[in-house]
């Protein structure tokens, strides 16, 4: 999968980011779902933003009714939740036999993380994948 190191060379965090280069954690989760996963293009919601977290809840709350909820998987989106608001998206990959969460975000740009180390830093997190 050396289309990762694609990302984590040359992504750059930008708020509302929605590629080719310049991404941000919804930008990047949509474009490498339905590019390098094969699933379904989700909406680009481009105009949100970071500041607005209520607004990005609402969107993601829409997006996730389409879904089901699961354990982490390959090709699930992983959303990192305070309350009942979503701060944070992510993509959960299979490398062989472990899942790993590709993440961009304006801290640490573009990171590969497995997902054991990434949950640590995320007090609750709820998978979704495709409903079938």
């Amino acid at each position: 999968m050396e289309w990762i190191n694609w990302y984590l060379d040359n992504a750059v965090y930008v708020d509302g980011g929605r590629g080719p280069i310049l991404f941000d954690c919804w930008g990047l989760t949509r474009i490498v779902r339905a590019e390098h996963l094969g699933k379904r293009l989700l909406p680009s919601y481009g105009h949100l933003r970071n500041t607005k977290p209520r607004q990005f809840t609402r969107a993601y709350g829409a997006e996730s009714k389409l879904m089901e909820e699961c354990a982490a998987e390959h090709g699930a989106i992983a959303a990192v939740m305070i309350g009942s608001i979503c701060v944070h998206v992510a993509l959960v990959i299979q490398i062989g036999d472990q899942l790993r969460v590709l993440e961009i975000n304006p801290q640490r740009g573009a990171r590969f993380l497995p997902l054991s180390q990434w949950q640590r830093d995320h007090v609750r997190v709820t998978f979704h994948r495709d409903s079938p």
